[in-house]
């Protein structure tokens, strides 16, 4: 517990092993936060909500969802009690490593710190929360309201990554009902925490990637730092109150047979505030079958690759954090 940035960061300099080669690094000049990515409002007529969201899904890769229906204090209280986590004395913030993936996981960087060359500047907790009477029992007893918080912040997550996916198949054409069961029985909460860095141009909170699965909500608070690649250059994802970020991940994109494309996206960190994100993972299951839908494949739009099982694409997606290296296996030839 130690080693969690949280612990020691301040009134110190940036660590050696934190400062990152220079072409992966950030720059002095981090790109300002910015107002050119989708904010979809949910309120909206369903018709245009639809185009909106495959619009974004194709150009960015992500959007912002508002008027989403997450009640404000379910958000506000989640993050509290998150922050009081990382408030709590380090025997008890100890009682949370495991390293069952169906337990509790807090680590620092990421989990092979002991052998990466160089460290995230962030803290991490992470625990499965589907199905949600089963991964209960293994959340953090303390603080002692984290149970019964974190469980209503995960249902209504949940019901809102459910009824994206839905608005999702109804705009390509995929039946009802597509992503229920198998295809979302994998769901993760993570939660990063990014304190104070004494040189953010050195340094990353999480490095560009895309997410591996199906789909991630996000809730980035009110601090900058989430960016996304887009034409050559990163942009800033505005904090906007009240919203979640949904980035559409790569399996997703399979599915859909490139019609949506999966978001390359980085944490960056800053010298003032701490910063705290709450996110939602969708995934397969690991013996799911992934592939195009076959609703979308036609003579003059063939499949972009063959099946395989979620767990395949895993096996070659972790060592290199690469998704497009990862479906090379499975590609056919066009």
């Amino acid at each position: 517990m130690e080693k969690l940035v949280s612990s020691w960061y301040k009134d110190q300099p940036l660590p050696e092993s934190y400062i990152f080669p220079p072409d992966k690094r950030p720059g002095k000049l981090l790109v300002p936060k910015s107002n050119t990515v989708p904010v979809i409002d949910l309120a909206d007529n369903r018709t245009d909500i639809i185009q909106q969201m495959l619009k974004a899904s194709l150009e960015f890769g992500l959007f912002q969802v508002v008027n989403h229906g997450v009640p404000e204090k379910i958000i506000s209280e989640t993050r509290s009690v998150f922050k009081e986590v990382f408030e709590m004395p380090a025997e008890d913030k100890a009682s949370l490593y495991s390293g069952d993936p169906s337990r509790c996981k807090l680590i620092t960087s990421t989990s092979n710190y002991d052998s990466e060359k160089i460290h995230l500047w962030r803290d991490n907790l992470k625990h499965p929360c589907h199905p949600l009477e089963e991964c209960i029992k293994f959340w953090p007893e303390k603080p002692t309201r984290y149970r019964e918080v974190v469980a209503a912040y995960s249902i209504e997550a949940n019901k809102l990554g459910s009824t994206i996916l839905e608005l999702l198949c109804e705009g390509l054409g995929i039946e009802s009902g597509y992503f229920e069961d198998k295809l979302s029985e994998k769901q993760m909460l993570s939660f990063n925490h990014y304190p104070p860095c004494p040189d953010p141009s050195l340094t990353l909170g999480i490095p560009a990637h895309c997410d591996p699965g199906i789909l991630a909500i996000l809730h980035q608070g009110d601090v900058c730092g989430l960016q996304v690649f887009k034409d050559g250059e990163w942009i800033g994802v505005e904090p906007l109150p009240n919203a979640f970020v949904v980035n559409i991940a790569y399996q997703l994109q399979v599915i859909s047979n490139n019609k949506l494309k999966s978001a390359e996206h980085r944490a960056v960190t800053n010298s003032s505030d701490a910063r705290t994100s709450v996110v939602l993972f969708i995934s397969p299951s690991g013996d799911s079958i992934i592939e195009p839908a076959k609703s979308l494949i036609t003579a003059t739009n063939p499949p972009l690759c063959r099946p395989f099982q979620s767990n395949e694409f895993l096996v070659n997606f972790l060592p290199t954090g690469k998704a497009d290296l990862a479906l090379q296996p499975f590609k056919l030839k066009t």
